[in-house]
């Protein structure tokens, strides 16, 4: 998975989504200058590429890349207060933001958004923090299945981040390696409890953090066959995507060289691998799959967005409303 340079198409990126080793494509806040330009960016995009996942990091609060023309998201954090007041309203209401969420960014045929974030919030992590919903596991398990529940109603797959869990580290894995302290059974029955439970209940797809568990394994999760391998899959019978964090992040650096970091997050377990803000790098990833003759897993087709009936416009306004009353309480 790949990025784009600004909100129109060059000769040379129509090129490299032409490449069957492209899967996917992110699109950032400089791919969007208007829902109009959306439109016909993504219709540019099919001409090349039908089958291509295009995705976006469209969480709420400060994580929301299209802004101008889509409803303001509330960071989730807002969701877990009221979850500590009125549990069935605040799940209630994450079932409509993640159906709202969903539904805008279908209208523009985006395949899926990264989220919901997993992470429990520690009070340690400022590159976490307000994304979380909660402070605990319970909270965070019921939220984040509401919104996944209604991005599913919409039409899109969830991806879960970032396992096994990044709120306990203070330090920021795009900018630098963090490193968790805890014991195995400290991760298990705090933060490993959302992907455990939303494991069973139909999450689509997991992304690893760029976080080394020290106590448990030497390579950070992204690149670990424990995590990823035993934990991931056999323990918890996840049998969704698994996609890299970005592999142009300092937390990856631990790998070495981009072909590298490419090739122990495949090895790993590691169904798409991505790299973004980093063209060059890019290029020598697909250059690196082309020679090792890689295909894409069946499982990735799951990520697909589906067709719903016309969007009901009362409910639509309804959870605009809801957002925007939570977004101004925040």
């Amino acid at each position: 998975m790949l990025d784009l340079a600004g909100t129109e198409l060059t000769d040379q990126e129509r090129l490299l989504l032409a490449a069957p080793e492209v899967g996917g494509l992110i699109l950032f806040a400089r791919n969007y200058e208007s829902p109009s330009q959306l439109k016909g960016l993504m219709q540019d995009i099919r001409a090349v590429r039908k089958d291509i996942l295009v995705c976006v990091d469209h969480e709420g609060g400060r994580v929301q890349r299209f802004r101008d023309g889509f409803t303001r998201l509330p960071p989730m954090a807002v969701l877990g207060q009221h979850w500590q007041q009125v549990p069935a309203e605040a799940i209630a209401w994450a079932h409509e933001l993640g159906w709202l969420l969903a539904s805008e960014l279908r209208e523009y045929d985006i395949d899926f958004s990264f989220a919901p974030v997993l992470d429990l919030d520690w009070g340690n992590s400022s590159v976490i923090g307000d994304r979380a919903f909660a402070d605990n596991a319970t909270a965070v398990t019921e939220l984040a299945g509401g919104v996944m529940a209604g991005m599913h109603e919409a039409g899109m797959a969830a991806t879960g981040k970032h396992f096994p869990g990044h709120g306990w580290v203070a330090a920021d894995s795009h900018l630098e390696l963090p490193v968790d302290e805890r014991s195995f059974a400290q991760i298990e029955a705090d933060d490993l409890q959302p992907f455990a439970a939303l494991a069973g209940r139909g999450l689509d797809a997991v992304m690893p953090a760029h976080v080394i568990y020290r106590q448990v394994c030497s390579a950070p999760a992204g690149f670990s066959q424990y995590w990823l391998q035993q934990v991931l899959r056999q323990r918890l019978h996840f049998d969704g995507v698994i996609f890299s964090d970005d592999l142009s992040m300092e937390g990856a650096g631990y790998a070495g060289d981009f072909k590298q970091r490419c090739d122990l997050a495949l090895d790993a377990g590691c169904d798409m691998v991505l790299v973004c803000n980093d063209p060059e790098a890019a290029g020598q990833v697909l250059a690196h799959l082309q020679q090792r003759k890689v295909s894409a897993h069946p499982r990735l087709q799951r990520m697909r967005g589906r067709p719903v009936a016309d969007v009901d416009t009362e409910r639509l306004q309804r959870a605009r409303e809801l957002a925007e009353r939570l977004v101004g309480g925040a």
